[in-house]
């Protein structure tokens, strides 16, 4: 399955709202491929997983991996876990929001890769 295939067969609400995040998210990263990772879309930078994206029945996610944690200020109005944001469809994550995130996580992979 490619991330083109899993965005085609979801709800139009579910791809709009994933279709703007993965803009977003290839913004930050240019370079990054993507990839299928646990059965979601992924994207890696330099061999190392940087931030997954999916749907479920009720909402939106966009993984980033642990460093949600550190964002708790950013993040207050999204429910959230470890690894997790979930948000509503009909309220994607705003652009810039995802873009810190994700060059956040470039920095995080730099510094493990060190």
């Amino acid at each position: 399955m490619t991330s083109d295939e899993y965005l085609a067969s979801l709800s139009e609400e579910n791809r709009s709202a994933l279709e703007k995040l993965r803009k977003a998210i290839r913004a930050a990263a240019p370079k990054a491929e993507e990839c299928i990772s646990y059965q979601l879309p992924a994207f890696r930078l330099n061999g190392r997983f940087l931030v997954a994206y999916g749907a479920a029945k009720n909402h939106c996610a966009f993984y980033p991996g642990g460093i949600v944690g550190t964002l708790k200020e950013e993040l207050k109005d999204y429910d959230t876990s470890k690894g997790a944001i979930r948000f509503p469809p009909n309220k994607p994550l705003p652009s810039l929001l995802v873009k810190k995130i994700v060059k956040l996580r470039i920095t995080q992979n730099a510094e493990i890769s060190k």
